[in-house]
């Protein structure tokens, strides 16, 4: 049985906009498996350390470009959504920065067969990602993102693009050890900078235009 979360109040709206496309199917967490592989490298043992790879990158190749995915389940009737944790601190989405010349959504594959998959070195055709979400930026080498390119910002030094990534009805979720795979619901997340930073405390906002329709196990 299916049963739809976060419908509009006017049942006839969905019709005269088209709102049939902004259902998003997301499926229990009880459907997929989770499981563990060997570490993986960190970068970054601290923010100066991550600020001198950036000044470096932006050298050599320009304006950084990272891409994260959004993955919903579904868990006590509410949507969860799937984060990591590193070294039990931060939390991120998973993603990642492009190679020089990658595609936006080879590259998401990539990262997303990295840090998710049993075999990082498949092409990522079982990801299916979707349409983007939303655009962050960073201005300069510090830690301020905004969700808008300021206008007096000619050479901005990172963008940040989420995009929608649907799971289909069952598949295996494989981590690195030196990571946490976890759910969170999005009312947690709401407006909960403090913990989980602006970009992923804004996606319950990005998610507002769809209606959530859970396929019962």
């Amino acid at each position: 049985m299916n049963s739809e979360m976060g419908s509009s109040a006017d049942g006839d709206r969905g019709s005269d906009s088209g709102g049939s496309g902004c259902v998003l199917d997301i499926y229990p967490l009880c459907c997929y498996y989770f499981g563990s592989k060997d570490p993986i490298l960190l970068k970054d043992e601290t923010l100066a350390d991550r600020i001198l790879r950036m000044k470096s990158n932006y050298a050599r190749y320009g304006l950084r470009t990272c891409v994260v995915a959004v993955i919903l389940v579904e868990l006590f009737k509410h949507p969860h959504l799937l984060l990591l944790q590193v070294k039990n601190s931060f939390f991120k989405l998973p993603g990642g920065c492009l190679r020089p010349g990658e595609s936006e959504i080879d590259g998401l594959k990539r990262k997303l067969s990295r840090n998710l998959s049993v075999n990082e070195d498949v092409d990522g055709s079982d990801w299916e990602v979707g349409e983007c979400l939303g655009t962050w930026w960073r201005p300069d080498f510090e830690t301020l993102l905004y969700p808008y390119l300021p206008p007096n910002v000619k050479k901005p030094k990172e963008c940040t693009k989420l995009f929608l990534v649907r799971l289909p009805p069952s598949r295996k979720f494989i981590v690195p050890k030196n990571l946490k795979l976890l759910a969170i619901p999005l009312c947690q997340l709401y407006e909960n900078d403090k913990t989980y930073g602006p970009i992923i405390a804004g996606v319950p906002q990005l998610l507002s235009k769809f209606s959530f329709n859970v396929i019962d196990s």
